[in-house]
């Protein structure tokens, strides 16, 4: 009986030389994203007499396009509330501070406070959106203005200091928007100075919010000067 003829298997051919990949041979894939927030303010306005912030969203109403949230001043609690994520717990404070409020009023604070035109520890806000409309998520587009009137109290005289604010950005520009904020701003001034009580321009810069050797006895809050006679948070005379 024959034996089947065997034949041992050829070697596998070498492999092609490759030649060596330079390190910018590869092809890139690039991902961009561009926000851009703008906020403006104008000067206060000193209001003698009686008038409050309860009196704030009457002075929107020929210009405001929806309802007007008075928003008062951070609890002495979440005084360190920030909407900054790289800081996970001052955005923690400030989601649980902000949630309560419409989604146009969150966007509003969000872009004012980012960009430091108020002092969410002693200022009050009436917001509203002043031009644009909503995307689909209820939120102001980013060709959307936003902005109000900012109060607080004068630590030398007690007088309530009034000043007009908007805002307007996110993904996406247009290149007009900045001569409607300013006329909007304009018509906020104009609101302002035509109101009772409204006897002058407060020009000097605003008090920045940082623990003073004393405290309101009525809010807690910490005065900003030793010598300050009201609290700039809820105007109470200091002993």
């Amino acid at each position: 009986m024959k034996l089947p003829f065997r034949r041992r298997k050829a070697a596998p051919p070498p492999a092609p030389a490759r030649s060596p990949l330079a390190p910018d041979s590869f092809t890139t894939h690039d991902q961009t994203m561009r926000l851009l927030f703008n906020a403006r303010s104008g000067d206060g306005v000193r209001l003698a007499g009686e008038m409050s912030v309860a009196e704030l969203p009457g002075l929107l109403a020929d210009i405001a396009i929806s309802p007007v949230e008075v928003i008062e001043p951070l609890a002495a609690d979440a005084q360190n509330a920030s909407p900054r994520i790289v800081m996970p717990d001052q955005a923690l404070h400030w989601i649980n501070a902000r949630h309560g409020h419409s989604p146009t009023a969150r966007h509003a604070l969000y872009v004012l406070e980012t960009l430091d035109t108020i002092d969410p520890a002693f200022e009050t806000v009436a917001l509203a959106r002043l031009h644009g409309d909503l995307d689909s998520d209820g939120i102001p587009r980013f060709d959307a203005i936003v902005g109000g009137l900012v109060s607080y109290w004068d630590e030398t005289t007690g007088e309530l200091i009034l000043r007009p604010v908007v805002a307007w950005g996110g993904e996406g520009t247009r290149g007009d928007l900045d001569r409607i904020a300013q006329r909007l701003l304009a018509r906020l001034m104009s609101s302002i100075l035509s109101s009772q009580g409204a006897h002058g321009l407060h020009v000097t810069e605003r008090p920045v919010a940082g623990g003073g050797a004393r405290t309101c006895g009525h809010c807690g809050f910490p005065t900003l000067d030793p010598a300050a006679r009201y609290c700039p948070k809820c105007g109470m005379r200091q002993g």
